[in-house]
């Protein structure tokens, strides 16, 4: 298991029916984009979120939240792992997902790629 689908349903039904969001498995998990800005996935059992960077050390004190590692031990401010106990309810998981979705709205849209076509030889 990649990550938790049923952490990722719930995301899906958090987000709703708005415009502009996209699935995209990333990073061996999910990730949901708003406008092609990540706004939050799953990623094994926990929730990730992109967060404002002025709040990132504020937000890491919450309940079962941590830093995000990527290779080479890079912690990349302005995301955030949530566990999956620590927004197993509702109003938790609806708070964090709309941090993520703010931030992620305040963003200019990103353009879509063209597809790479590969020139034959």
């Amino acid at each position: 298991m990649a990550y938790d689908e049923k952490l990722a349903d719930r995301v899906r039904e958090e987000l709703g029916a708005r415009k502009n969001i996209d699935e995209i498995k990333m990073f061996g998990g999910l990730c949901f984009t708003l406008n092609g800005n990540m706004a939050c996935g799953v990623m094994k059992d926990g929730l990730l979120v992109r967060v404002p960077v002025d709040e990132f050390e504020q937000l890491l004190k919450q309940p079962g939240s941590r830093t995000m590692d990527m290779m080479a031990g890079r912690t990349p401010k302005g995301f955030i792992v949530v566990d999956g106990a620590s927004v197993s309810t509702k109003p938790t998981l609806k708070k964090w997902v709309a941090r993520g979705v703010a931030v992620a709205a305040a963003m200019p849209p990103k353009a879509k790629g063209k597809a790479k076509v590969k020139k034959k030889k």
